[in-house]
């Protein structure tokens, strides 16, 4: 099966908070936004015009999209894409939801990725709506 992956327009920031940190209330009103909390910390990725007071900050993130919904028994979608981005030297950080994956390459090597995923036979598009 040839997967699709769509890029998004927009950049992200990836931002690290102490575990006991309160979101702050309008991250709930952006369209998209992840929240990840273990024991040893706290981590949001939204939009980069976003503003956020962190601990640290990575910005300047593309986003690529799997277009899915993907089952759950399919096995191995983002294994091969990271694989794939290694192989091309390309680090980066992967969310899931329950329907699909994301992942977001720094914007510096956001064409070296799409170049690799294509040599891949992956298909990659455009989002034609800003997330």
């Amino acid at each position: 099966m040839r997967m699709t992956l769509a890029v998004h327009p927009r950049q992200y920031s990836i931002h690290s908070f102490s575990p006991n940190a309160q979101i702050p209330s309008h991250v709930f009103t952006e369209k998209v936004y992840f929240i990840g909390k273990t024991e040893e910390g706290l981590t949001l990725v939204v939009p980069s015009e976003l503003e956020l007071d962190s601990l640290e900050q990575e910005m300047g993130w593309s986003c690529l999209e799997v277009l899915g919904p993907l089952g759950f028994s399919m096995t191995g979608i983002l294994s091969k894409i990271a694989s794939t981005l290694a192989d091309a030297q390309i680090s980066i950080f992967a969310l899931s939801t329950f329907d699909t994956d994301y992942i977001l390459v720094k914007k510096t090597c956001l064409q070296n990725a799409i170049t690799a995923l294509r040599k891949a036979s992956y298909k990659i598009i455009e989002s034609n709506e800003a997330p």
